[in-house]
C-alpha cells in the first residue's frame, strides 16, 4: 500500500488538488494499493474558488514508499502581472513546521511533489536546490528569483529529478500523477486510468505548457477564431484558403491578411504547426517519423523532417 498525502493550503486551487487526486483515487479503485490522505493546518481550508475544504490535522506516518504532494495555491499578482508565489513575507503556504515536515519525509528517502506554486513549498523546505523544476509559466520568474540555487526549466509539464518532482500545475497535476502511477505500475496502468478519466492524451513531461491551438488565441478577432476553429477540426485533411475564405465571407487575401495580423502565422503555416505538434506527440511515444507523418495528414515524413528541423526553439522528441 502506498500512502499519498496532499498537504492543503488556505487559498488553494481546486485543480491542482483534485487532477491528481482523482488519478491515485481511481488507481486505487483499479486495485493498485494507494491510500489517500489531506493534511492541513487548519480542519478547514477555504480555497481559491470558494469551495472549503476538511482536512486532518496530524500527520500520518509515513514511510519511504510514500508520496507527499502539495498543491498549489492563489498569491496576489506581482508587480510586473506575473502571479507570485509564496514564500517569506507572502501570505499563504506551508508554516515552518510543515516544510520541515516535507524535508524530513525527503531525508528519509520519500518522494516529494508540487503542483503548479506548491513548488515555491518545496524551495522553502531546502529540497529544490541544486535541482531541476518547474512550475506555472506565470510563476516561473518568481520561483527563479526566490530560489537561485535551483535551475528552474520554462515551459515544460512536469520535472523529475531524483525523488523531488515538480509540474506546471493546474491540468499538468494529472499528467505528473499518470507518470508517477506510470513508474510504479507501467504505462498500460497508467493508460487504463487515462481512460478511466476520459483524458485526450497522456503528455510526457517535456512537452510545451500550452498547445498551438492555445498559442495563437489571444486576439480578439472573431472571424479568425471562426477559421482557426474550422482548422483545429480538420487539420489532418487538406483545407483550400477559398474554402476558408468563404466560410469567413472575405476574399482569401483579406483573410490571410486578418490571419496573419491576429496571429502571426498565415492559415498554412498555423495548420503546420498543429500538424507538427501532434506528430511530435506521436513520435515521443514510440510511433516512428513515418507512420506519425501520415497520422498528421502528410503524404511522407519529408515534409515532417523540415518542419521539425526548421521549428525555432523546439524540443524535438526522438524519432
Amino acid at each position: 500500500m502506498t500512502r499519498v498525502v496532499f498537504l492543503l493550503v488556505p487559498q488553494l486551487h481546486l485543480l491542482d488538488l483534485a487532477g491528481p487526486a482523482q488519478v491515485f483515487s481511481t488507481a486505487a479503485d483499479l486495485g493498485l494499493g494507494y491510500e489517500i490522505g489531506y493534511v492541513a493546518e487548519q480542519e478547514d481550508v477555504p480555497t481559491a474558488q470558494g469551495l472549503p475544504l476538511r482536512a486532518a490535522t496530524e500527520w500520518p506516518t509515513l514511510s519511504a514508499g510514500d508520496l507527499v504532494v502539495v498543491p498549489g495555491w492563489r498569491e496576489p499578482r506581482s508587480p510586473g502581472g506575473g502571479a507570485s508565489v509564496g514564500g517569506p513575507g507572502a501570505s499563504g503556504g506551508p508554516s515552518p513546521a510543515s516544510l520541515e515536515r516535507l524535508a524530513a519525509h525527503h531525508a528519509a528517502g520519500g518522494t516529494v511533489a508540487s503542483i503548479c506554486t506548491g513548488a515555491d513549498a518545496l524551495g522553502r523546505a531546502g529540497l529544490l536546490d541544486g535541482r531541476r523544476c518547474t512550475t506555472h509559466h506565470d510563476a516561473q520568474d518568481e520561483l527563479a528569483r526566490r530560489h537561485p540555487a535551483a535551475c528552474v526549466v520554462r515551459d515544460v509539464l512536469y520535472v523529475v529529478d531524483g525523488r523531488v518532482v515538480t509540474s506546471a500545475g493546474i491540468a499538468s497535476g494529472i499528467d505528473l500523477a499518470l507518470h508517477l502511477v506510470a513508474g510504479r505500475h507501467g504505462p498500460a496502468a497508467a493508460a487504463r486510468i487515462a481512460r478511466e478519466m476520459v483524458v485526450y492524451a497522456r503528455r510526457n513531461g517535456d512537452e510545451q505548457q500550452t498547445s498551438a491551438m492555445l498559442r495563437h488565441r489571444a486576439h480578439l478577432v472573431d472571424a479568425v477564431h471562426h477559421v482557426q476553429d474550422l482548422i483545429d477540426a480538420g487539420y489532418t485533411t487538406r483545407l483550400r484558403l477559398a474554402e476558408l475564405a468563404a466560410a469567413s465571407g472575405v476574399s482569401e487575401r483579406t483573410l490571410t491578411r486578418h490571419f496573419t495580423e491576429a496571429t502571426g502565422l498565415t492559415p498554412l503555416r498555423y495548420q503546420q504547426e498543429l500538424r507538427l505538434e501532434r506528430a511530435e506527440h506521436l513520435i515521443s511515444h514510440g510511433a516512428t517519423a513515418e507512420a506519425a507523418a501520415r497520422a498528421v495528414g502528410f503524404q511522407d515524413a519529408r515534409m515532417l523532417r523540415r518542419l521539425r528541423a526548421s521549428a525555432p526553439g523546439r524540443r524535438p522528441a526522438r524519432a
